[in-house]
């Protein structure tokens, strides 16, 4: 299992209210990446993706746009090892 990766990702602009969450949940599942997504108090949406190092790559490229309605001006993440999350969630 040496090709999976995790990417710990912060997107700002405007991501809240705009079906970022779920559009990111159902393209994760598509994708096959496990993880987790959620809104943060100051306004920017935090991921975590964990899978095969070429669709967490995906996964963030796709941050930079994001759901239709999303206005990205910002993705920032950062590599780290896999915790062997199963599944994708939004957390509130």
């Amino acid at each position: 299992m040496t090709d999976r990766t995790r990417a710990h990702v912060y997107v700002s602009g405007r991501v809240q209210g705009v079906y970022y969450r779920a559009t990111t949940r159902d393209t994760a599942r598509e994708t096959g990446v496990d993880g987790w997504v959620r809104n943060l108090d100051d306004g920017r949406v935090e991921a975590v993706f964990e899978g095969p190092e070429a669709a967490v790559e995906e996964m963030v490229k796709w941050c930079e746009t994001g759901s239709e309605a999303a206005d990205v001006d910002d993705v920032n993440a950062t590599y780290e090892e896999p915790e062997g999350l199963d599944g994708f969630e939004v957390r509130w």
